[in-house]
Formats: C-alpha cells, structure tokens, sequence
C-alpha cells in the first residue's frame, strides 16, 4: 500500500528527493530528526524540512499549529469554505487501504486523537453481570436502540464484546449464564436480527458441526495483519506473544500501543463481525488467501478499543476462552426468552416482577422446565440457524419441539449408553426388566438418513458429515430399502469386514479410509453395517417409541445383505438369564468386539414404577449425567421427583441407564478414568526440563467446566516427557492463559490447552479439600482426589467430550464407600502428594 508520503510526492512533480515514510513510523512513533538521519542522502547542506519530508505525525501537528493561528484570526474563513460544512482532507498514514479521505471538523481542525477515545462508551457500560430478577433489560435495551440508530440500528460488536469481558473475569458459573442471558434479552427487544449472528460467535463456530464451512486462517495470516494494521514489526510481534501466548492479548497489547488515530473507526456490528467470517469460510480458489488476508485486516482495522481487537482475534483463532459452552448457551437462551421477547411477538413472557417474588425452588423449576425444552430442541436439530427463529417466533413453548425437531439430513445428536463395570451390577440395575444385549462393535457410529428421493446423508456420533466417506454404503441403501419404506434415519455400527470370510476386523483397520473423495472403485478396505436403531421413517419419528417397536420395525422393513447390511447380534433376556448373558457376553469378546451393550425393551408401567420407586427417584446417575436430564421436558411428576423409572425410548443427547455398556477392559478388576490434563508446573531434579507434574480433571456436563481432580507424575516415559513438553512449549498456541472454565484453587505454572484424553489409573478415591471434581455431590465443601495416579495412556479414540464425568466420579466414590463399609474399613482420607506420586 502507498503510504501517504508517497502519495504527496506522486502527486508533487516539483518534488524529486522526498523520502517514503512506512505505516510502522505511525505506529512505533519514531522521530522525524532520526528518520533523517538514516535516509537522507548525503548533501553538503542539509535541507530545511519541508511538508514532504515532514513524518505524518509531525505534518499532522505543524497542521494543527498553523490552524489554531488561523482561528485565532477572524477573517480566515473564506467564503467558499462556509463554517457549518466540513471539509475533507488526504488521510494520513492510517492503514486504511480505501483512502477515503478525513473528515475535518467545520473549524478546519485535524486532532490528534487517542485510540481509546474511540471506543464504544454506551455499550460498553451496560451491567450484564447483573442477575436477571433485577437487570432492566427494556430501559437499556431502548437506550442503545436510540445509540445505534446512527448507523442502521444494528447491534454493535462492543456489546458482545461486554459480555465476552464480563464471563471471562468470572469463574462463577452463574455469573456467565446471568451475563449471557441478560446480553441475549438486550438484543431481543433492541435487536432480533442480531442474536442469531451473536449466538453464533458466542459459541465460537459459524456453521453447525455437519455443515464442512472453515474459516481456514493460518496464524501467517493473523500475524501479518498485526502487523500491518498495528505497526508491529517481526521481534516485536514475537516479543509480545512470547510474553503472553495468546493471539488476542498480543491484539490487545498492540492495540493499546496504537497512541493515535486520526479517524474514527466505522463501528464492527454483530452482523457484519459474522458476515465477515462467512466470507472468509466462503473464500475459495486462486485469489481467496489475499481476499481472506483483506477481511481480517479491516476487522482489525475497525475495531474499536483494546478489548474489541482482542475478541476479534481470538474469534479468528476460533479460541474465545470464555468459558461459554454449548449446555451454557442453550441455558442462557431458554432463560433469556422467559423474561424477553421482540416486539410484536405473541407468546408470552414471564413479569419480572413475578420471577423475583418466587422462592429459589420455584425460579429453578420454571428455568429447568424451559432449559429442558431448548436442549430437547437442540438435540433433536441442532442448528441455531433454524433454533433461534423457532425462539423469536414461538418462545419457549411446546411447539419448540414441533416446529424444530427431527428433520431428514440434519443429524440428531445419538443417545449415549453408561459405564457398568461388570455383568453383575448390571443384572441389579435391571433386574426384574427385559432387555436386549448386543453386541459392541469395534467401529465407527453412523447415522444414516434417507430421504423419498433417494438422496443419502451419513454422519458420524459427533454430526461429522461421513457421506464422502462411505460411497459403498451410500450405494447400498436402495437395495436394503424394503417396501413401503420411503424416507428414513436408522443407525449403525460401520465395522471393517472381510468379505469373504466374514469376520471383523480392527478398529484401525477402518481408519485407513480415506475421509473424503473415495472412489466406489478404488476400495481396499470393506465394510459391513450392523444396525441396532431406527429413529425417523416415511416422514414420522419414531424417539418416543419403545425399543421393541423401533427395533421390529428395522428388522421388518429393512432387507439384510451378508457382510454388508444386517442387525447387530442380540439376545433377549431377564436378571434371571445369567448364565445365558455370561455366554453372550464371552461370544461378544471372542469375536473381536468391544463387549456389550444392555438395552431396555419396554417403556416401565405404573406398577413397575411404584414397586421399583428408590431406583425411580434415584438422582444419582453414574453415566455422568445429572438425572434431572433423564426424561422429556414434560416427564416431571406431580410430586418433584427428578427422574422416572427406565424408559425405552430414543433420548437424542442422553446417557441412561436404559442402556448400559459393559466392556472387556470394564470387567477387570482395577478401575481406570480417562482424564483431561489442563496445566503443569516445572519438574525438579532429573525431570526439570519437563512438565512434572501434570494437573488433570473431569468435566461437568452440565456446566461445561473442568473440575481438578489430580496431579500426576508417575508412569510417565522420559520419551513421553519430551514429547509433551514440545507439545505444550511455551508461547505455543497449546499454552493458554489461566482460563475461566478450569475450576482449580491453585497456581500452576503453566496451562495447557484441553485438548486430549489421558486413561489413568488409581488405587482410590478421597475426599479433598484442594480438589474441586464433584463438589457438591458427596460434600458441600470438599471435592474428590485419586491416590496415586497412574499415567496409563492417551485415548486417541477419545475427545474432551466423551471424559470421565464428576459425576460418574462420584458415583464411584459411593461404591467404594459402601464397600468400604462392609469390609469394616476406615474411611481414607486424601493422601499427601508425595505419597501419591511414589
């Protein structure tokens, strides 16, 4: 980009030695005197300084000198400058590639101004963090409606850039929800339009997993426009981000640097931030990597303050670090559309008023009752892109669930199975109940959907699409179509099979195809689909079916085809079939599967409900799901009771205990958890040039945080150390700052990235006073620890998603309490860590 010196000597013919000026003299503010000295070409007599050769700083304030002279002289206006029109002038080196020239103020004044003069003061003092029963979401609502209407009305950035600021000061995971939600009611009565585009850059993503859009931004990309738009040179980029490690505070820290600005930024608005990144994700083909690099330049450019830069980057990075999760999102909008609602909308809200009258049981009755129906909603089509118009239409009512629920080729999220450690305690959970046992294959969970034309979607248990993947499955659908079967959504277990022999073969051998672009042709590996549900077919869901109907229906309708398609091998069986489940259970390992899952066949009736009543009330679910999350919205009974007894029915984004899994490396003795590691400190000794130890922790489904449960140090390789040194080195993208979502009392020295799942081993669980996993669950003071930890491996087949839970945690420190109890044993209490770590 021409600077502005080069532009004045462009257009000055006269003028043949004036020297260029970059946009890094702006910005670092070098002096005028020692530019000189390193440019000026050698002269007998040095040459007075002129306007040309002047630094933009220092012609910007000979400019402002000479018209404070001429205001000081009365007959300085002219008649064709009349005093109420301003006038336009060249922008000085101000980064902005369009040129469009400055606005001087009608007493021909160009000003100096401070950067964070610029910033969005209105926005940015509206009090977010308050509680919802208190924060006036109208009266601040029609005070920023009349601050955007300057500029078509719409939201701006700095308002969400509020909320981000305020949830990532706060560990307290109410004072996040209470942000969100009161950030989301200003923009349903100000602005409806924004809140979709707002909801999509608050959970970090552009587009719902299925949909392949990527922003496709390497970090050359990020640090290039930090540089051009904040006059950061090479080392002093490196500089900052060695200090701080995190993309958004070296925006922050250059941006606070930036000491002048000689036009007012055109304010980010929610919509155009999106708009944006849409463009990027949308940017294809020769040409897109310079089309890319110019929409984040003028992001940044635009931004508004410290704070604005920081957000922008980081979104960019796609790493906001607020702590905000999916479960924290649906909460926040179910929430917020109790209390809100855009004007003209017809549903009704409740009075605020009202909510704050009521006890703290009943507010948290009626906030579970409409959460439950926003993630009902969300797990059945999880897409905000069709979510939040059901919401600004409807509210959050029942018709949520009609008007956004199971839809062909938006895959629902799967119902997930718990963790029983032996047949054993599988046989007392389901006792007096019938079941199905399958067997658990070693491959890959797809959903298959099909719609009257033929036209087929796969997607994978984490709503990747996998269509690209599996062509020769894809081919295979009209032929295992039976009749009178139109459209469907059946799921399956995707295993590598010989075909030939039949037999199964490795998970690994699966994950040598290739993900995309695979030739029907050119398949080496083959596989089979073995089906065990069916949830949608000719246009009427099945999820509220019990699993003997949905499975008669599958088997019924859908025609086998050896080593291709068939059902998964089952058995139908009582507690009583011991000895029967026991042989299964061996067949299952013997024929290279994972083990089995146990599945409820009936839905409970009243008498079974009333007659199995402490399991019907049991709030504790060892899956790693609160049990308040159980059941439908509406499956709440007239006395409170959290939970119902068992259903059979198809619950999308569930783990119940209607479904149990019980695998080979479950059944041995010793337990293992797989673990997130989220920080460390500097080893001692020997181990100094590595991480040691290491800090662990379980994950909240409910909060979405992770709660600290353990350091490590024992079972770890010197080769191991070396490589998760390299992988979590300082000033790598993989070290973050302290984050929010992270709940640990203490200090480690550095904080990794959640990323990865470690399988642990341990001799037993203690309560702790230093450790937050599962506080609240078996104390209301003190959390779970392990005694000693032992590193096993890295569960590569695992994501942070599918981690042990703190509530399965404590569901196993109950067991071993009751144990303990019946062997006569003391209670442990929490071992110090050097005992720990021996």
């Amino acid at each position: 980009m021409s600077s502005p010196a080069k532009k004045r000597k462009r257009d000055d013919p006269a003028s043949t030695s004036q020297r260029t000026r970059s946009i890094a003299s702006f910005f670092q503010g070098q002096a005028s005197k020692q530019a000189e000295k390193t440019q000026q070409p050698l002269q007998s007599v040095p040459e007075a300084p002129t306007e040309q050769t002047l630094s933009d700083k220092a012609l910007a304030r000979k400019l402002q000198a000479e018209w404070n002279q001429e205001d000081a002289t009365p007959d300085t206006q002219t008649d064709d400058t009349p005093s109420s029109e301003p006038t336009t002038a060249t922008p000085l080196n101000t980064g902005d590639d369009d040129r469009k020239p400055i606005k001087v103020r009608k007493n021909n004044i160009l000003s100096l101004q401070s950067s964070t003069g610029t910033e969005d003061t209105v926005s940015l003092a509206v009090p977010l963090d308050q509680s919802p029963i208190t924060f006036d979401a109208t009266k601040y609502a029609q005070e920023l409606k009349g601050h955007w209407a300057t500029d078509n009305g719409d939201a701006s950035y700095a308002l969400l850039t509020r909320a981000f600021v305020l949830a990532n000061a706060t560990t307290s995971r109410i004072k996040i929800v209470d942000t969100l939600v009161n950030f989301l009611r200003v923009l349903i009565e100000s602005d409806p339009s924004s809140v979709l585009p707002a909801v999509w850059l608050a959970t970090n993503s552009i587009s719902p997993p299925y949909d392949e859009s990527e922003l496709g931004l390497g970090g050359s990309s990020i640090s290039k426009a930090l540089k051009k738009i904040y006059g950061l040179n090479s080392q002093g980029l490196k500089t900052l981000y060695d200090k701080h490690g995190d993309a958004g505070d070296v925006a922050f820290e250059a941006k606070k640097r930036q000491s002048f600005t000689l036009i007012k930024p055109k304010p980010l608005r929610i919509k155009g931030v999106y708009q944006s990144l849409k463009k990027i994700a949308a940017s294809k083909g020769s040409g897109s990597q310079e089309t890319k690099q110019r929409i984040v330049e003028k992001l940044l450019q635009d931004a508004r303050g410290t704070e604005e830069s920081r957000y922008i980057v980081r979104t960019l990075v796609q790493n906001l670090r607020i702590g905000a999760v999916k479960t924290t999102m649906l909460i926040a909008l179910a929430r917020a559309f109790l209390y809100s609602k855009p004007e003209g909308a017809e549903f009704s809200v409740h009075p605020q008023q009202d909510m704050a009258r009521l006890k703290k049981e009943g507010l948290s009755e009626i906030y579970s009752n409409a959460e439950e129906i926003v993630k009902a909603s969300y797990a059945r089509h999880p897409n905000y892109d069709d979510l939040i118009p059901c919401l600004l239409e409807a509210g959050v009512t029942e018709e949520l669930l009609i008007r956004c629920g199971l839809q062909l080729h938006i895959p629902l999220r799967p119902m997930l199975g718990s963790i029983t450690r032996d047949l054993s305690e599988m046989l007392t959970k389901l006792q007096g109940r019938d079941f199905s046992c399958e067997y658990k294959y070693d491959g890959q969970r797809a959903q298959v959907h099909c719609d009257a034309e033929g036209h087929v979607s796969i997607f994978s248990r984490h709503l990747e699409n996998m269509t690209e993947k599996y062509p020769d499955l894809v081919s295979l659908v009209p032929e295992i179509r039976g009749e009178g079967v139109s459209s469907f959504i059946l799921e399956g277990e995707v295993v590598a099979v010989d075909q030939e022999t039949g037999e199964l073969q490795a998970f690994q051998i699966l994950t040598n195809r290739a993900k995309k672009n695979v030739d029907i042709g050119a398949i080496k590996v083959n596989v089979c689909l073995f089906a065990f549900d069916l949830m949608y077919l000719n246009g009427q869901p099945l999820l509220g079916r019990s699993l003997r109907e949905r499975r008669e229906l599958l088997r019924s309708l859908f025609v086998r085809i050896p080593n291709r398609f068939t059902w998964v091998k089952s058995l139908d069986a009582t507690s009583a079939d011991s000895e029967a489940v026991l042989e299964f259970f061996k067949s299952a390992t013997d024929t290279k599967c994972e083990g089995i899952m146990v599945k409820v066949l009936d839905n409970v009736s009243k008498l079974d409900s009333d007659l199995n009543g402490a399991q019907a009330l049991d709030t504790t679910d060892p899956s790693g799901q609160p049990s308040k999350t159980d059941d439908k919205p509406e499956s709440k009974n007239s006395k409170g009771s959290r939970r119902k007894a068992l259903l059979s029915t198809y619950e999308p984004d569930k783990r119940l205990e209607s479904w149990l899994k019980v695998k080979k490396d479950y059944s041995t003795s010793s337990e293992t958890l797989d673990l997130i590691p989220v920080a460390g400190w500097h080893g001692q000794g020997r181990k100094a040039k590595w991480w040691s130890p290491i800090l662990l922790a379980v994950r909240n489904p409910e909060t979405g945080s992770l709660e600290a449960v353990t350091k490590c140090m024992s079972g770890f390789t010197d080769k191991f150390y070396q490589a998760n040194k390299e992988k979590y080195a300082e000033g790598a993208p993989t070290v973050i700052s302290r984050p929010s979502y992270v709940e640990y009392y203490g200090e480690p020295d550095v904080w990794f990235e959640p990323q990865e799942v470690w399988e642990m081993a341990f001799a037993d669980i203690t309560l702790s006073p230093t450790y937050t996993a599962a506080i609240g669950l078996v104390s209301d003071e003190r959390g779970l620890s392990l005694r000693f930890p032992r590193f096993l491996k890295v569960r590569e087949d695992k994501s942070i998603d599918e981690a042990t839970t703190s509530d399965y945690l404590a569901y196993l420190w109950r067991k071993q309490s009751e144990r303990t109890k019946l062997e006569g044993e003391p209670p442990d209490q929490e071992a110090p860590l050097e005992w720990q770590e021996e």
